[in-house]
């Protein structure tokens, strides 16, 4: 019973092993390349099989595939200069696909392993352009217009070198109607359709003087023979002399008659003749006159547009190099103006952080100052045993202070000329000077109320403020009599 568990086992592993395994072994469709890399040997990165299969080993290998779908690459070249330094248009359609070639593939799968077909795409457009291009450069306007075949080729073998390079090989290529921005090639097309025109016309002119000769001839031995025969018939039938006489007149005016047909009939056809000649050889010049235009409007007039292009492009790279340095400037003074910028912002930024810190300095002074005088006050009510008596004590130490202050209310008061009219007289003994000057004086804010004003109740010790009115004095409305005037001067100290 052990040995058929060991051996069930044993089956059992090696099933789950050899699964694995025959997965690992890849067949490769006949539309694509199987790429196997990683550790394959030879000195190689990888191992390319168009067809059959490979085994790749777990871990330490991998593959992908190469997609050989064929990729058709509109190519529109335009402005490409020729060998005579003349641009043409030449569209054109590649069909390129990756190459089963033995060397080329490796290539493929070096430079083009995971890329999409887009991306493969775009690449050999780009090879296909430069290419193109570099061909053209070597062929004259004649020939790529004239000789496609010639054309096909060399662009065949540029890009078919190059596009192996990079695993792809090319497939088909299909040549549209080559066009030119100076209308060189249409003058060609123009030339050579009006020489065609021109002999054609020469050998038809030629045909027909020669059908006219041919009939004119055939005409002449017709009249001829039949002159002939007439005037046998005539020497046979006439018996008389007169008849034969008469016949031979008759033969000879009509002989006469016939070669004068004949020579006019053979003149027309001469001058017939000519004349289409002539139109023909006018015909011909007039080409040749629009040839001899065309070439001088090739060798004059295309060069000339040429150079004016050249210096249309050469004034724009000008333009664009000025606008470059123009910019690069701009640039500097931005970065500079930049740079005075944040050295502002850095030093307003110092400033604000050294006002911060003086204006907590002071408020961190000012609170110490209230906490001292908190702490001041209440060691002086304290000591004076209770509010009242640190009142007190607060009071009598800003007396001073007060009394100056209400001595100082006419202290500063200047006036320089009062007029008093007194008439030298009162009721209770005392003049109007007088009393001007104790009202004046009375007028002088008591202390009591200065306290008052400023919420403080002095104490009873300090005396109290008379608020019982004073009788005013009752005015007369009679008239009195004029009183005389009496100057004071505070200037002088005189009244």
């Amino acid at each position: 019973m052990p040995e058929i568990i060991l051996i069930v086992a044993f089956i059992a592993v090696l099933f789950v092993a050899i699964i694995p395994l025959l997965t690992r072994y890849k067949r490769c469709p006949s539309d694509k390349i199987l790429v196997v890399y990683g550790k394959v040997g030879g000195g190689k990165s990888a191992h390319c099989h168009h067809g059959g299969a490979a085994f790749v080993w777990p871990v330490i290998q991998d593959y992908q595939y190469l997609d050989l779908t064929p990729l058709p690459i509109d190519i529109r070249l335009e402005g490409a200069l020729s060998k005579q330094n003349i641009r043409v248009n030449t569209p054109s359609t590649f069909t390129v696909g990756i190459s089963t070639e033995p060397g080329v593939m490796e290539n493929a799968a070096e430079r083009m392993l995971g890329l999409n077909m887009e991306h493969i795409k775009e690449l050999a457009k780009d090879i296909i352009f430069g290419q193109m291009r570099v061909v053209i450069a070597t062929m004259d306007i004649e020939e790529i217009n004239a000789d496609r075949d010639k054309l096909i080729a060399n662009i065949s073998m540029g890009v078919e070198v190059e596009l192996k390079k990079v695993g792809l090989r090319l497939i088909n290529v299909n040549v549209q109607d080559i066009t030119d921005a100076s209308g060189y090639i249409d003058a060609l097309g123009q030339e050579a359709a009006s020489k065609a025109i021109a002999e054609a016309k020469v050998k038809v002119a030629m045909a027909d003087r020669d059908g006219e000769i041919g009939s004119a001839a055939m005409q002449r031995d017709k009249r001829i023979s039949v002159a002939g025969a007439n005037a046998e018939a005539t020497q046979g039938e006439n018996a008389a002399l007169i008849e034969i006489a008469n016949s031979d007149a008759q033969r000879r005016s009509q002989q006469a008659e016939a070669e004068r047909h004949a020579t006019a009939a053979e003149k027309v056809a001469e001058a017939k003749v000519l004349e289409e000649a002539y139109v023909s050889e006018q015909a011909a010049e007039r080409q040749r006159a629009e040839r001899d235009k065309a070439s001088q409007h090739a060798d004059i007039v295309v060069p000339a547009e040429i150079a004016k292009e050249r210096q249309l492009v050469e004034a724009d790279a000008e333009a664009e190099k000025t606008r470059r340095i123009q910019q690069g400037m701009a640039d500097a003074v931005r970065a500079e103006k930049q740079a005075e910028a944040d050295g502002i912002i850095f030093v307003k930024d110092a400033e604000a952080s050294g006002i911060r810190a003086k204006l907590l300095a002071e408020a961190e002074g000012a609170r110490a100052v209230l906490e001292a005088k908190a702490k001041g006050f209440e060691d002086l009510i304290k000591a004076c045993m209770g509010p009242q008596g640190a009142q007190q004590m607060l009071v009598t130490e800003l007396l001073p202070q007060l009394v100056q202050e209400q001595v100082k209310a006419i202290s500063n008061l200047k006036i320089d000329k009062i007029t008093v009219w007194d008439n030298g007289g009162g009721a209770d003994g005392k003049t109007s000077t007088a009393n001007f000057l104790s009202g004046m004086a009375g007028a002088v804010p008591p202390l009591h109320e200065i306290a008052k004003n400023v919420g403080v109740e002095l104490p009873a010790y300090l005396g109290k403020l008379n608020e019982e009115p004073k009788e005013t004095a009752k005015v007369s409305p009679e008239p009195q009599a004029a009183q005389p005037e009496t100057e004071v001067n505070f200037g002088s100290g005189q009244i």
